[in-house]
């Protein structure tokens, strides 16, 4: 059976009989054996391997180069070394699969431009091996979070026939031919009516934490929105509480509380992936982070935050008003040149927010909130939603929503209604948060991007 090479590297007694599989990083040869390096993707570090002239498959060591995938048999020795505590010294080794001389990931600094151009390969460097590692670590921290606060998941529809932000910027779904003209009616498409890929699951976990109570989603949603930042992508994750009996405070807590535990997630990988990045990306990294997982974060009012906008001198590329949407850079500063720490910001004006956020007594603002860090911006968005039936049908047609299209929702107040409060975090712009990349597309396995579609 084969061992990982994670587990050999933290082995505590040697082994006469190990076997182990993985791709060549570097080949050394001298006349007498060869070392090898090789990695299976379990972590970071590389495994050496020191095989012998004349052991079994060693008449092809020449072919085992950079990229070439083998599998080896011996014993696990104490390295002779300084590098590792434990190398492999080979009794047999196969060549599994070669890696020509065009092989393109050889051994030297390639930069993220490119390596986007091969994101099919690029798993198999240090660095997004590391980060796929950690997203996936991160996942499970997820569920793990929520679970141990009693939430249920649900699975939300990934097509939907409703609109949650109102912006419009969704993708169709039909079966219609495109280019089947006038004579096509949408009473004919597969569903009977326009369908689209979700952007939220948010209004559909609404409907479930009025029967379980704290819910969560986690799951893919989808913005047509042509913007080719790198903090946006066409498909991305997003992770969604909705909570029954909860308030914008409650709501606050909890965004930040799972922050602060994703953060120490991070901080605490046995794997060594956070050095990497430390190392390459972000040399204060676990500094920053050990800060945010450690301290309380601000809290201040949209009205605070613009005052304190127009009144720091800075000339912004968009300008600051109030009543407009805070824009990145707003966002950056304010957690990073004002408040030095990941901002809350909080009872946002009504004309620019969703129809479903619960109405403040002054008739002006809404219970949004916004949680921001520093070098993303905005990693939260969430709000109490709004309980009262007669509230939320007059939002419902101030933004020209159909009551019927959403008779579904509207239920969920007529029907034993309750306070309750959720957000949506992006999953990708915390990953970036906590490993210092600095676009979207180096976080996702395979970006969706305006005019990208590769894979």
């Amino acid at each position: 059976m084969r061992t990982l090479v994670r587990d050999l590297l933290r082995s505590t007694a040697p082994s006469d009989s190990i076997h182990a599989a993985g791709w060549v990083r570097t080949r050394r040869d001298s006349k007498a054996f060869s070392f090898l390096e090789i990695n299976d993707g379990s972590c970071a570090g590389n495994l050496q391997v020191i095989a012998d002239v004349g052991i079994s498959g060693s008449e092809l060591l020449a072919k085992m180069s950079t990229g070439a995938s083998v599998a080896v048999e011996g014993k696990l020795v104490a390295s002779q070394g300084g590098n590792q505590a434990w190398e492999v010294q080979a009794t047999s080794i196969r060549l599994l699969g070669e890696a020509p001389d065009d092989f393109p990931l050889q051994k030297k600094g390639h930069s993220q431009e490119f390596l986007r151009s091969i994101a099919h390969l690029r798993p198999r460097t240090n660095l997004y091996g590391a980060m796929f590692r950690i997203r996936s670590r991160m996942s499970q921290a997820v569920h793990r979070f929520f679970q141990e606060r009693s939430f249920y998941y649900v699975h939300t529809p990934i097509i939907t026939a409703s609109d949650c932000e109102g912006a419009g910027e969704m993708f169709r779904v039909t079966t219609l031919d495109p280019i089947g003209g006038a004579k096509q009616k949408i009473e004919d498409d597969f569903f009977g009516k326009a369908a689209h890929l979700t952007v939220s699951g948010q209004l559909e976990g609404e409907l479930f934490a009025t029967a379980l109570g704290n819910i969560y989603t986690f799951g893919p949603t989808f913005r047509a929105e042509n913007s080719n930042t790198s903090r946006h992508a066409a498909e991305f994750w997003m992770i969604e509480p909705e909570m029954a009996f909860c308030d914008l405070q409650g709501d606050m807590d909890l965004a930040e509380a799972m922050v602060k535990y994703l953060v120490r997630e991070a901080l605490d990988g046995q794997d060594g992936d956070l050095a990497i990045f430390e190392k390459f990306v972000d040399k204060g990294l676990r500094e920053r982070l050990e800060f945010v997982a450690e301290n309380p974060f601000e809290r201040v009012s949209y009205t605070e935050a613009v005052e304190i906008l127009l009144k720091s001198g800075k000339t912004f590329e968009y300008p600051v008003e109030y009543g407009l949407n805070l824009q990145s850079e707003h966002e950056r500063w304010l957690t990073e040149e004002f408040f030095k720490k990941p901002t809350t910001v909080f009872n946002y004006p009504k004309e620019i927010k969703p129809f479903y956020m619960r109405l403040n007594d002054d008739d002006k603002t809404v219970t949004a909130m916004d949680l921001l860090v520093p070098g993303i911006g905005e990693i939260v968005g969430g709000s109490q939603r709004e309980e009262r039936l007669d509230v939320l049908l007059g939002n419902m047609e101030r933004h020209g929503l159909s009551v019927d299209d959403y008779s579904w929702y509207v239920d969920t107040r007529k029907y034993g209604t309750v306070p309750h409060a959720g957000f949506g975090m992006g999953f990708e712009r915390m990953l970036m948060f906590v490993t210092g990349m600095q676009n979207i597309r180096d976080v996702i396995p395979f970006a969706r991007t305006p005019g990208h579609c590769e894979f």
